[in-house]
């Protein structure tokens, strides 16, 4: 059975059964058209430029990880190559910006992955999505308002004497620590976000600008101090790779993370003026920055003091005090709580988009999908998930489920990887016959010019995803016209459209499948090694078949004219998506 382009409802409900359901969980909604719009009061407003899009990337990746993440790398895994490391995890993040710019071009609507696994995978996958996104910018955003009081700490001479409103208290019946900080501050960009996409984003690019500011003194400063030294980190007998290439790599797959947050762009698609041209230069432009910071960063920090000097907990303060910089401290301070604050703001900016985008589709009761008149902005969404991080982020240290985090970017990465791949071969709207049948086609309807050849060609035409039924894996059937397949035999077409995208969609199927086993079967030491190599085998032979099968056959015509035409293309396909695929299932394997 394949999955169906099929909006109709229906589904687990008395006389649907085990059928109805299983088509309910595929069925794929209609990309939004050009000439769609939302009801008035379902409405966004569309108030966003690039430099607002670069704010809330650059604001949402650079987190105050990268002012600990430094030390910890560098001494355990990367050394002086830690720079490397941030440009080999950069470029896994832009296989993954490739494909949001593509599909966020095409489909601006709000739910970023969600959106698009709906539109080309189908429901029960896109409603798994969903939630995991919301968990995700939910635990996110409170695990980083329980992260300002500590670092807040420095400016008062430590935690003891932080002001009562501000220090982390315990309760001794519950044996729980409260952060009063956390939850006010959560709140305040809750009311924020309350107020108006242009004016968030605003207070946003003020707070990133500020973190940039930090960032920079450090590369400047940290610079003047290397050449006045001699750089005492690079001059080292173990030289620039002291853990191998093997450590290098592994380094890169821990700062990975650091880059977690361009996707929040996506989620603002519904609200950008010109979504075509704005939100892949956005994604791409804000990404870019960030590598350059971090790499710039680690160039200087591990040019100061040598790798296995460096303090794991405050590694770039400590370096500039080792050279006489104590006051570079409160600076660098300073900026890890900007940081923090636009995190924050990067985190809970989604989660109400994406509960709107899950009530417009029926998923999630009608309340979550209302727009405020006046401020055009889903205020009941934003009230909602901002009470209940501050409830989370008051009570609960939620550390320990920070990994929740990475899991839930990681599968959102994944998904949209594939939708690429999906929307090449078997795109889920309209899919019209080659341009060298439509004249014949035409020539039928006018030959015989009754109400049957017009039903017959809309029937070819495949129509749109509400009521059309053509397979993503499966056989479509067909019309059979004897001047038509005499036109194809003279056209030497050798796969006709419903094979091609039945090969096309096993072929995808079979690509994700080899990619699993061979990510799962290198990274667990534990399996048996005959057993290991040949899971490893066959998840690599299914890989590369995979991408010779999706190299050789033809992409979809209907690519061209799927949603808003115009936008970005993906380069590189199948090559990127499927490389895509494979690095971030093997970093979900390895989170742990």
């Amino acid at each position: 059975m394949g999955f169906l382009v099929d909006s109709h409802k229906g589904g687990c409900g008395v006389g649907g059964g085990g059928g109805g359901c299983f088509r309910s969980l595929i069925r794929r909604k209609q990309v939004d058209s050009v000439h769609s719009k939302a009801p008035g009061h379902h409405r966004l407003a569309k108030e966003l430029s690039i430099l607002h899009l670069i704010a809330i990337g650059v604001g949402s990746t650079i987190g105050a990880g990268v002012y600990i993440l430094v030390g910890t790398v560098a001494r355990e895994h990367s050394g002086p190559a830690l720079f490397i490391s941030f440009l080999v995890a950069g470029i896994a993040a832009a296989l993954s910006a490739f494909c949001y710019a593509e599909l966020a071009s095409r489909c601006p609507s709000a739910g970023s992955a969600y959106h698009y696994s709906y539109i080309c995978v189908g429901e029960g996958v896109a409603w798994l999505i969903g939630w995991a996104l919301i968990l995700e910018y939910t635990i996110g955003g409170s695990a980083v308002a329980r992260g300002i009081s500590p670092n807040l700490a420095l400016f008062f001479g430590g935690q003891d004497n932080l002001p009562t409103f501000l220090a982390r208290q315990h309760i001794p019946g519950l044996d729980v620590v409260v952060d009063p900080c956390a939850a006010v501050l959560v709140l305040v960009v809750t009311g924020l976000l309350c107020v108006g996409i242009k004016e968030s984003t605003l207070a946003q690019a003020i707070v990133t600008s500020i973190n940039v500011c930090a960032m920079l003194f450090i590369i400047i400063a940290g610079t003047y101090l290397g050449f006045k030294t001699g750089w005492a980190g690079y001059e080292l007998p173990t030289g620039y790779f002291p853990f191998g290439v093997d450590g290098m790599l592994a380094g890169s797959a821990t700062v990975f993370f650091a880059y977690i947050g361009f996707d929040s762009v996506a989620s603002t698609a519904e609200e950008v003026k010109n979504p075509q041209r704005d939100l892949p230069l956005g994604i791409g432009l804000s990404l870019s920055i960030c590598c350059s910071l971090y790499m710039l960063v680690s160039v200087v920090i591990v040019g100061l003091v040598p790798y296995y000097a460096m303090d794991p907990d405050t590694p770039i303060s400590s370096a500039f005090s080792v050279h006489g910089m104590q006051w570079a401290a409160y600076l660098i301070t300073a900026g890890a709580v900007m940081a923090l604050c636009s995190t924050l703001m990067g985190s809970m900016l989604p989660q109400p988009r994406i509960l709107m985008a899950m009530a417009r589709d029926g998923l999630l009761p009608s309340f979550f999908s209302d727009v405020n008149r006046s401020t055009q902005v889903p205020v009941k969404s934003t009230l909602v998930t901002g009470f209940g991080a501050a409830v989370l982020s008051f009570f609960m240290d939620v550390s320990q489920l920070a990994g929740m985090v990475s899991v839930g970017t990681l599968l959102a990465f994944t998904m949209v990887a594939i939708s690429v791949l999906i929307l090449r071969y078997v795109p889920p709207d309209e899919v019209p016959f080659p341009s060298s049948l439509q004249e014949t086609i035409d020539s039928v309807s006018l030959r015989y010019s009754s109400q049957d050849v017009y039903e017959e060609k809309a029937a070819i035409h495949a129509g749109t995803s509400k009521d059309s039924k053509l397979p993503l894996l499966g056989k479509a059937k067909t019309i059979e016209y004897p001047l038509l397949v005499k036109q194809e035999a003279q056209s030497n077409f050798v796969l006709n459209e419903g094979k091609r995208r039945e090969i096309a969609g096993w072929t995808i199927a079979a690509t994700c499948i080899g990619a699993v086993l061979l990510t799962y079967a290198a990274s667990d030491l534990s399996l048996p090694s005959p057993l290991r190599f040949t899971t490893c085998g066959v998840g690599g032979a299914l890989l590369l078949s995979g991408l010779i099968v999706l190299t050789c056959i033809e992409q979809d015509d209907a690519r061209h004219s799927f949603g808003h035409s115009g936008g970005f293309i993906c380069p590189f396909v199948p090559l990127l998506p499927i490389v895509c695929i494979l690095v971030n299932i093997y970093l979900l394997i390895n989170l742990g």
